[in-house]
């Protein structure tokens, strides 16, 4: 590995590590009090002590989250099939996805609550989140395929499935996981706002729930070590779909050249 990709990588924790150390110091000079803003010391400590709590409820929140995500997955890519095959379902069902998409999450999350359980409308809140980048994506790499090679499968007398199955779905596999990598983490973030909406009426038992939870005991470093939880999913998410997306990727490349020699 050369020095400037050495650099690279060092930078930001090197950053990441003076802020941490700059954070300690202030706490400890002005001798600001745990329920004011904790230590991050303090908050490595609590992280480990209630370790068993916390773990709980980061597998809850990820389950759901995955839950979600593949919901989202298979229902965005049958839609966006849906709409590829016939123009008029896209015209009658695209905007109802954008009127989903373009409404805040945080005002859904209440009225599910009424009607759902706590993990169902939790469950639900992460799909509808989740599930637009995924459709408008892959809609738009299905008909986004070159009109010359359509143009030749249809002069070889292809069906449009046989066009769909071996030209567009393989064609829209970038888009689609571009797609996939903002739906990962907007799956957890939709998870964590109706955890919260729920927390507040008593209900939960996410990642989320233990942030309401630990705010009405003032049990501020406990917070934060949730948040920390949160934050670490949130990075680990996005690098297991960026690995995904890149070991796909590579495959559809080689492809690619093979079909163009």
């Amino acid at each position: 590995m050369s020095h400037q990709k050495l650099l690279e990588y060092a930078l930001p924790i090197l950053m990441l590590g003076l802020a941490l150390v700059l954070w300690e110091a202030i706490v400890r000079f002005y001798d600001i009090q745990p329920y004011v803003l904790p230590a991050p010391s303090l908050i490595l400590a609590t992280l480990f002590k209630d370790w068993r709590t916390l773990l709980g409820s980061l597998e809850v929140t990820l389950s759901i989250t995955f839950e979600a995500l593949a919901a989202a997955v298979i229902g965005g890519v049958a839609l966006a099939i849906l709409f590829a095959q016939w123009r008029l379902v896209e015209r009658a069902f695209f905007p109802f996805a954008v009127v989903m998409q373009v409404t805040p999450i945080v005002a859904i999350a209440p009225l599910l609550l009424i009607y759902l359980s706590s993990g169902a409308a939790v469950l639900v809140c992460a799909f509808l989140v989740a599930f637009f980048p995924i459709l408008s994506n892959t809609t738009l790499g299905l008909s986004s395929t070159d009109h010359n090679l359509l143009d030749l499968f249809q002069l070889y007398r292809a069906s449009r499935w046989q066009q769909l199955i071996w030209l567009r779905l393989p064609d829209a596999l970038p888009y689609f996981l571009g797609g996939l990598r903002i739906g990962g983490g907007l799956a957890l973030i939709g998870a964590i706002v109706a955890e919260i909406a729920a927390g507040s009426a008593g209900q939960g038992a996410g990642l989320a729930y233990r942030i309401v939870e630990a705010g009405f005991r003032l049990n501020i470093p406990r917070m934060f070590a949730a948040l920390l939880l949160i934050s670490v999913a949130g990075i680990m998410i996005y690098l297991l779909l960026t690995a995904v997306s890149y070991a796909l990727l590579h495959r559809w490349h080689d492809s690619a050249r093979r079909r163009e020699t």
